[in-house]
């Protein structure tokens, strides 16, 4: 397994009332898996999605990623588990509006010193840009783009340094049709060649029915799981 929790739960304290968002879960998900979580809003998506990728703590239970506990580790700790392991896609697409379409995605790869040589950089990079079809505006920056191409590099930006985890929040909901096919294709292939872990909240059929796993999260419980063989 890539990832494990135990009996984990996340509390919010609201003035003198505890939420609790996630309420004793337990789950595993295999290396290579192309995991989807559903669920109403509320249901706890996002709560367990920032504590898969290390964005938040949870308030009692384990986390394992690849069979290390890493409940409670140190902040630092943390964030070079994060650089060198997980790969994000946000919905807010969190690019820098003052580098290229280009520099936005070579970035990671800079920070976390991967990539190889600039040149092997470059070759990924554009690699990248090839399959989100954005190698024509490599030298735009992100104000020059639309929501949906932003998206498509942010997604891009995710994938670049071969990451182990890719957690997308909603990846193809600024999308239309055609680009979200195109977006999950790439993933799905990346998935298959490169054995990334995806792990989705979404509520895009396309990528249930794409899923090899289902997690249905209700009121911080999973509800049923699903798995396709």
């Amino acid at each position: 397994m890539v990832i494990k929790l135990t009996n984990l739960w996340k509390t919010y304290p609201i003035g003198r009332l505890e939420v609790h968002a996630l309420k004793g879960v337990d789950l595993e998900i295999a290396e290579g898996g192309f995991v989807s979580v559903a669920g109403p809003s509320g249901s706890g998506k996002t709560t367990m999605m920032n504590i898969i990728g290390l964005i938040d703590n949870a308030s009692r239970g384990s986390i394992f990623i690849d069979g290390r506990n890493v409940t409670g580790q140190k902040r630092r700790e943390l964030a070079r588990m994060r650089r060198e392991f997980i790969g994000f896609v946000f919905q807010s697409f969190n690019l820098l509006p003052v580098l290229s379409v280009f520099e936005n995605v070579e970035l990671p790869l800079i920070i976390g010193k991967k990539g190889g040589s600039k040149a092997e950089r470059r070759d990924r990079v554009e690699y990248l840009l090839e399959e989100v079809g954005l190698a024509d505006r490599r030298k735009h920056t992100p104000m020059e783009l639309s929501g949906g191409q932003q998206q498509r590099v942010a997604i891009a930006r995710a994938l670049v340094t071969r990451p182990r985890i890719v957690i997308a929040d909603e990846p193809t909901a600024n999308l239309d049709s055609d680009n979200g096919e195109k977006v999950l294709s790439l993933m799905k292939k990346i998935n298959d060649e490169e054995k990334t872990t995806f792990i989705f909240s979404t509520h895009d059929p396309a990528i249930w029915q794409t899923a090899d796993h289902i997690v249905f999260l209700h009121d911080g419980l999973i509800q049923s799981e699903q798995k396709r063989p």
